[in-house]
């Protein structure tokens, strides 16, 4: 019997989950500028925020395949809420001293730790909940993105006006209670492939099904591509979102402009993901993911430069556009590639590789900053973005990206 609750569930804990996080993006970097106004304090707790995605990644995807996606988005949202509500926490025991660069960065790498557990769960659910639904993969994957989005809207939105009206250490608590609600729309759950997977499909162990999911990915060639570009493309951008923006507008005292530049990226992104569904029967994937990346190239180019706020948030936004169906397309070709059993692993890899750098841009993006200026930061990080378009354009690998794939098999159990 074909049923959208299951999908809507999801999409609904997605829009929570992603929503806690982007406040997080914005507020715990927002708090290390408070103790001395320095870009290193903010790159040192936003990088404590990207140094467990990979392993996190990694093990999420071994952890979701073992132990089963629904329970494993649970236990995700749970400790993720545990850790962000950990802030206010320790303001009203300890007193606000006592949330120093050193702590805040702790519990910014807990609070980052759970999430990619949650989001390997919920996005390893999709292609049977679109079945349920009766939706395609290409509407699934387009709406979940636009949602994805959209959390990133209303998280660094709600992230800058509340900082604004009363102050960091209390915008936590809004984070802690979408991670409640992620966490009460998951429980109600109900989706065949959500519970416990058979005893034969499940990995051996930890190394050996982490392993199982790198060599699928790396013996495939447009996955291997889709996800060393990523990795280069992140470390890039991770630093201009989450330390280079917040140094720009906190030097300003603008916490709101903040999340009106994050926001504008957002929607732009939420457009184009919506739009992906239409756009795939028109443009084929390749040219989708080669016009992205070199939009998005110039376009932090142009942002480097510093220009008015105006001319900011139309680049953010355009950026946005085209590059909102990029993932819709890297979770098609992951779910129409790897077997069932294998998915959680495959999207581990693949969310891994996009991480793995980013914690060495973020150490770099800081101390540069504090060094050499805002715009010199802002350029030696865009201008590489742009060369990476470039070569992607000669990349024979992705030319697959238009190729029918052979029917994913998962074993007898």
């Amino acid at each position: 019997m074909k049923s959208s609750g299951p999908a809507f569930l999801i999409l609904f804990a997605t829009l929570m989950a992603t929503a806690g996080t982007g406040i997080s993006i914005v507020a715990f970097p927002w708090l290390a500028l408070q103790h001395h106004g320095s870009a290193k304090d903010a790159s040192v707790v936003a990088a404590a925020m990207t140094v467990p995605l990979v392993f996190a990644t990694l093990v999420a995807g071994t952890a979701v395949d073992f132990f089963g996606r629904r329970r494993v988005s649970l236990i995700s949202d749970s400790l993720s809420g545990t850790a962000v509500a950990a802030v206010p926490l320790i303001a009203l025991t300890a007193g606000r001293a006592a949330l120093t660069v050193a702590v805040l960065a702790v519990l910014a790498f807990f609070a980052a730790a759970f999430d990619p557990a949650g989001m390997t769960a919920r996005q390893s659910m999709l292609p049977e909940a679109a079945d349920r639904a009766g939706w395609s993969l290409d509407r699934t994957n387009s709406i979940y993105e636009a949602i994805q989005n959209l959390g990133f809207i209303v998280g660094p939105g709600i992230g800058g006006l509340t900082i604004a009206a009363v102050g960091g250490v209390k915008t936590m608590w809004i984070t802690a209670g979408l991670f409640a609600l992620s966490f009460l729309a998951i429980g109600a759950l109900r989706l065949d492939g959500a519970g416990k997977p058979h005893l034969a499909t499940r990995p051996a162990g930890l190394v050996s099904g982490v392993a199982e999911g790198v060599r699928f990915v790396w013996n495939l060639r447009v996955l291997r591509a889709l996800g060393l570009i990523d990795l280069v493309v992140t470390a890039l951008y991770l630093p201009m979102e989450s330390v280079l923006f917040p140094k720009y507008f906190s030097d300003h005292r603008q916490p709101a402009q903040l999340g009106w530049a994050l926001m504008a990226l957002a929607g732009g992104g939420v457009v184009g993901a919506l739009g992906y569904a239409v756009l795939s029967t028109h443009v084929r994937r390749r040219t989708a993911v080669l016009t992205a990346m070199l939009t998005f190239g110039a376009a932090a180019v142009g942002i480097a430069f510093l220009p008015p706020l105006p001319v900011i948030l139309v680049l953010c936004a355009v950026t946005g556009v085209v590059y909102g169906p990029i993932q819709p397309i890297y979770n098609y070709v992951m779910q129409t590639r790897a077997p069932r059993h294998l998915r959680g692993r495959v999207v581990g890899v693949m969310a891994g590789l996009t991480y793995a750098a980013g914690p060495l841009g973020l150490l770099v993006a800081g101390p540069l900053t504090d060094a050499a200026g805002l715009k010199v930061t802002f350029l030696a990080l865009a201008v590489p973005i742009l060369l990476v378009g470039l070569v992607a354009c000669w990349l024979p690998s992705l030319r697959e990206l238009d190729r029918e794939p052979e029917l994913a098999v998962d074993p007898a159990p």
